[in-house]
């Protein structure tokens, strides 16, 4: 049985949002192809994402400098202890799920904090004489993300960060085996919207199948 951690980052209701939506046909298709794996859903909107700062900072070097845990103020205690707890969450899940609608040609705020919450030296990652080294190798990695616009062809691709980052940062923790399903063109084309939904929702099944296979370690 394997942990799957779906991922999501959109404020919309499923109803209104075509990355959910998609999203949802996915999980319900996953589900049937993998019934006993265990399915977790955070929802980036819902939960609590410390954000690095001067706390972390703070708390982060007293730690390094030997200090006890007890010896962290308050808040220093609660971010730090909190981005360990989502860390090791993420590090004890075996596949990824990330579904997110592209804003401003990237991602909402909230998933380059949890990233930042994530990439950890030690547990993610590590640091050697070549550089950093990815950790997770064995893990499995979907982005579901929605486009108003087109972005897979033509110069519109060069501006688009938010899949080039996810890819890139699956990649620099270790995950090599991963993809994306992408649904774009609704807002450009809005009386092509619905085909688009439904073309997106087949490969979705598609991509289900695919998921649902043991990491392929590169």
């Amino acid at each position: 049985m394997a942990k799957v951690l779906y991922i999501t980052a959109n404020p919309k209701a499923e109803e209104q949002s075509f990355s959910l939506s998609v999203g949802r046909a996915f999980l319900d298709a996953y589900r049937k192809e993998k019934p006993e794996d265990e399915i977790v859903h955070l929802d980036l909107y819902q939960i609590d994402i410390p954000y690095i700062d001067t706390d972390v900072f703070s708390g982060w070097g007293k730690l390094q400098q030997g200090k006890a845990f007890d010896q962290l103020s308050a808040d220093e205690k609660a971010k730090v202890a909190r981005i360990n707890e989502l860390t090791d969450q993420f590090v004890a899940a075996d596949k990824y799920v990330f579904v997110t609608p592209m804003w401003n040609f990237s991602f909402p705020p909230r998933v380059k904090a949890y990233i930042d919450n994530i990439c950890i030296a030690g547990k993610t990652f590590k640091y050697t004489a070549n550089g950093a080294v990815g950790l997770l190798t064995d893990k499995k990695a979907l982005h579901i993300q929605a486009r108003g616009g087109v972005y897979s062809e033509g110069p519109a691709k060069e501006i688009e960060f938010g899949d080039r980052f996810l890819r890139a940062i699956f990649q620099f923790i270790g995950i090599t085996d991963a993809d994306t399903l992408v649904i774009e063109g609704m807002a450009q084309m809005p009386d092509k919207a619905q085909q688009i939904k439904e073309k997106a929702i087949s490969g979705a099944a598609d991509k289900a199948k695919w998921f649902a296979k043991e990491p392929v370690r590169v």
